[in-house]
């Protein structure tokens, strides 16, 4: 049987070409993106890791073993970390105060993607919450490592490229990628397919959630607040 991973990739290849051809992910290599695009994402950033990382601690709590409980709880405690040290160095690079981007409400992209991903650590298995929570993992690998050999020289965003094109993410992509397939397999057809549609929404997810950084998007609603 075709892997999990494999037949979600297949399913999604369009869209993950589109992730590629972003204009964002496209500035980002050349670094020429504008600052505010970047501090955008960054902001919302910050706030997804957090909510990101509570949902990798309920798929600790819901694995099936010692070793995945640790492997996901490391997880979410890196999101955390790397939250805290990368996000704070551009952040302090940008001029933004950690305090106003933590008080910073979450653009409708943001809100709709943590909504999605804690409602399924709420009520999901832990089959289908490792599938809804793999795109952030093997979408920011691919996407990290294509952007870094594209990159050029000085560029200003070398760290936030260097960290998804580092082997200690990579290898931490290839644990969560070997856990889900090692799950799909011990799977039925109805758990797998459902597996499939939440990978599939989370990559529609990931493509918003750098297209939004590049609008600048904002609550259309907010005028009249």
């Amino acid at each position: 049987m075709t892997s999990f991973l494999t037949t979600a990739r297949n399913q999604n290849a369009r869209l993950l070409q589109a992730i590629h051809e972003l204009p964002f992910n496209r500035d980002l290599a050349a670094g020429t993106l504008q600052q505010d695009r970047f501090r955008h994402y960054l902001v919302q950033d910050g706030l997804y890791l957090t909510d990101y990382a509570r949902a990798l601690a309920a798929l600790a709590a819901k694995a099936p073993n010692a070793e995945l409980i640790a492997q996901f709880a490391a997880n979410a405690a890196g999101a955390v970390h790397f939250e805290q040290e990368m996000q704070h160095s551009y952040l302090s690079k940008f001029g933004v105060d950690r305090a106003v981007a933590q008080s910073t409400e979450r653009s409708p992209t943001c809100l709709g993607y943590t909504s999605f991903l804690l409602a399924e650590a709420q009520t999901g298995s832990y089959e289908t919450l490792l599938a809804a929570l793999l795109p952030c993992f093997s979408v920011y690998a691919e996407v990290g490592t294509a952007i870094a050999q594209q990159s050029v020289p000085n560029n200003p965003f070398a760290l936030w490229i260097e960290t998804y094109a580092s082997d200690e993410f990579q290898a931490a992509v290839r644990a969560a990628e070997t856990a889900a397939d090692a799950a799909a397999e011990k799977a039925h057809a109805e758990l797998r397919q459902r597996m499939l549609a939440l990978f599939r929404k989370s990559v529609e997810f990931e493509w918003m959630f750098w297209d939004a950084a590049y609008r600048l998007e904002a609550w259309p609603t907010a005028a009249w607040r």
